[in-house]
């Protein structure tokens, strides 16, 4: 901490704060409603990876929060600014990430005059955050900004938005910097570990899930091991199976969308289930239909770091507020002498995720086919790259058939946000440039941040990015067929060369159209060195793993 007060406008304390707690980046898309605090990065060791558009800035910073447990720190100007880093705001807020948005604002004095570009943000992102705040004072800069980094990391983390009026930010004061944070932490107490150590004893077909945010590398081995000594099957939340090694003996496969039938029914007939991190919302719940609410069925373990959380959808028979990093270093102390039957269960649990994410046994039209694509990815990629992706149908085969086996190599939201996944391939990168970066979109989610390829290019950032393109919406036609066979409305997609769009911001560019183009184009791309777009041309029919369009149809019809 600097100790030394001394005379700073308020955009330099602004960024001397940062520095004290930390900040290694920032994202930004520049404005001249905080022109000062873009002066004071000038001369600090804080890189600065300027963006695009908005949306694209939220989203990389949301990225850094997920890869690192800190606040991802992103800043844009104000009004039309602030409403495009809305998405990447809400995806921060579901999706339980440290993430701070700093937001230019008009002069204090032309507050309520309907003044160019003014927004009452305290109004506007106040139900979509953990907490807003405007700053008019810049003595209270070192205060205020040690809160938001407390609120973002503490509890369940989230996003915090802080408005910069023009004129603070030219003050000038004399006022101290605050400390470091570190986020608040509590542990299990004695009774709770021997709560949980009798029940995991007694329990005939337990089930572990694992979920939510403050994971560390270290906890999720720490699971693991403890998993092992249980015999416990442990399966993931949607969007986070990079909390469980899919190559453990113990991994029965993630909970989300297109579950596995046969992990859906162990779920449903577990006579345990403990649940670390998560808050089991809608989408790993199968639409709050697994666990009963208020009190399920299963004898429920939650564990979560935020005591809110707790108890406010299901009722838990022994709730445990506690990270899940101070709660896996609890488990040592934990004397489990499983039942005899549990071998065989963990067994079969298991065998159960490998049938379910073996692409071989998926059969699907068209030349270029997602199965083939899959195994060339399982064959070919280092266990370190790292995935990204937005949302669509497309998604599906990433989640269900590539085996995630370390920690911080899935970013992806949970919210289920378009566009996601070309701004967290690029903030990816440029945090571990030597890391393999390969990000899936499909051709409507490319087209929502796809832009943020020129920042890949700019920054000289080697991701591979795959558009699979079956010109539609592919999601939002699967439940048109649904619900509404044969009455196609406002899905269809006519797209560009995206192989020339990559080319023409300077990046590595192709287009492949069957099996045997995919590999050999996906070698180019890595050895060219450059940002690279795979337009990868995808039967329209083969919609998802299980069934074309006209299946899906042709059911709903019957």
């Amino acid at each position: 901490m600097n100790n030394n007060i001394k005379t700073r406008s308020g955009g330099q304390i602004l960024v001397d704060q940062l520095i004290t707690q930390g900040v290694d980046h920032v994202f930004c898309v520049p404005g001249e409603s905080y022109l000062a605090v873009l002066d004071a990065l000038h001369d600090v060791d804080i890189q600065v990876t300027v963006c695009r558009q908005e949306g694209g800035a939220a989203m990389m910073a949301d990225a850094y929060g997920k890869l690192t447990g800190r606040p991802g720190i992103c800043m844009v100007t104000r009004g039309p600014g602030a409403s495009n880093a809305f998405a990447g705001i809400h995806i921060a807020m579901q999706d339980s990430t440290p993430l701070i948005v700093f937001v230019g604002q008009i002069e204090t004095g032309m507050r309520e005059r309907d003044a160019f570009q003014e927004v009452d943000y305290r109004a506007v992102f106040g139900t979509q955050t953990k907490w807003t705040t405007e700053i008019d004072d810049a003595s209270r800069i070192p205060e205020l900004i040690s809160r938001a980094f407390h609120v973002a990391t503490s509890g369940r983390p989230g996003p915090v938005v802080i408005a910069l009026p023009e004129d603070m930010l030219v003050q000038l004061c004399a006022v101290a910097d605050a400390p470091r944070v570190q986020a608040v932490e509590s542990a299990p107490t004695q009774s709770q570990i021997d709560s949980l150590e009798k029940l995991l004893n007694e329990a005939k077909n337990p089930l572990a899930i694992l979920g939510g945010s403050r994971w560390t590398e270290e906890s999720v081995n720490a699971f693991a091991r403890f998993a092992e000594k249980a015999q416990l099957p442990v399966a993931v939340q949607f969007r986070r199976q990079m909390l469980f090694p899919a190559n453990h003996p113990c991994f029965a496969g993630d909970i989300g969308l297109g579950i596995n039938p046969k992990l859906l029914k162990r779920f449903e007939q577990a006579d345990a289930v403990l649940l670390v991190g998560g808050r089991m919302s809608e989408v790993p719940s199968q639409s709050y239909t697994a666990l009963s609410i208020p009190v399920p069925k299963q004898k429920l373990v939650h564990v979560h770091p935020d005591s809110q959380e707790l108890n406010r959808v299901y009722q838990a028979q022994l709730p445990i507020n506690a990270s899940p990093a101070e709660f896996t270093r609890s488990l040592e102390k934990l004397d489990v002498k499983p039942a005899a039957n549990r071998e065989a269960l963990v067994s079969q649990a298991h065998s159960e995720y490998l049938a379910w994410s073996d692409p071989s046994t998926v059969n699907v039209p068209g030349k270029l086919q997602m199965p083939h694509i899959m195994q060339y990815l399982e064959a070919n990629l280092a266990p370190d790259t790292i995935m990204t992706n937005g949302a669509g149908n497309y998604a599906t085969w990433l989640h269900r058939f590539h085996r995630f086996t370390q920690f911080g190599t899935q970013l992806a939201p949970t919210s289920g946000s378009m566009g996601y996944g070309v701004p967290a391939a690029v903030a990816a990168k440029r945090l571990l440039p030597d890391t393999p970066v390969v990000c899936f979109a499909g051709d409507g989610c490319f087209m929502m941040h796809g832009q943020e390829f020129a920042t890949a290019v700019q920054y000289g950032l080697n991701i591979i990015v795959l558009i699979f393109d079956n010109t539609m919406y592919g999601t939002i036609r699967m439940h048109q067929e649904k619900h509404y066979p044969g009455r196609v409305s406002a899905t269809h997609l006519q797209n560009p060369d995206f192989a020339a769009y990559a080319t023409a911001f300077g990046g590595h560019g192709e287009r492949v159209e069957s099996n045997e183009e995919f590999g050999p184009a996906f070698e180019r791309a890595i050895t060219s060195g450059k940002p690279a777009i795979l337009h990868c041309l995808i039967d329209p029919q083969a919609i998802t793993p299980s069934a074309t369009i006209d299946q899906i149809r042709a059911a709903a019809l019957k």
